[in-house]
């Protein structure tokens, strides 16, 4: 299955993704730097670079600053990753910047829940901008 993350909300296409990780089914994730994050720049920022501040460069925990790591770490937050079955499901899933060369063209399916259509608000920030100033 392939997923177009473009005007996606972030985390209503994570926890569809990890569903369908868990049944079994293979994921690939593209443009997960146009993914969106609601809530206003300044206190999305915040939140983000308290994650990436907590704790001590040696033993974690380690946020990442990359737009596609950020959905996979997302993802991985919604699956029982310490278990085999959430292990498992979590080697099933891909994010990728971009299109690669291998999908180009092939049919990506629509997640409705996650679609930025159905927002009340006008604030997010896409996750290309939030990495980029997280320094990635």
């Amino acid at each position: 299955m392939i997923i177009n993350a473009d005007g996606m909300i972030l985390g209503r296409l994570a926890s569809f993704v990890a569903r369908t990780a868990q049944l079994g089914e293979n994921i690939d994730i593209v443009n997960c730097e146009k993914a969106i994050v609601t809530g206003s720049r300044k206190q999305v920022l915040v939140n983000y670079q308290q994650k990436r501040e907590r704790g001590s460069p040696f033993h974690g925990p380690n946020f990442p600053k990359e737009a596609n790591l950020i959905v996979r770490r997302t993802i991985r937050g919604m699956l029982p990753f310490r278990q085999e079955k959430g292990l498992l499901a979590f080697k099933r899933v891909k994010c990728h910047i971009g299109t690669p060369e291998g999908l180009v063209g092939k049919e990506t399916v629509k997640v409705n829940e996650a679609d930025k259509s159905r927002l009340q608000t006008k604030k997010y920030i896409t996750l290309g901008e939030l990495s980029r100033l997280l320094g990635a």
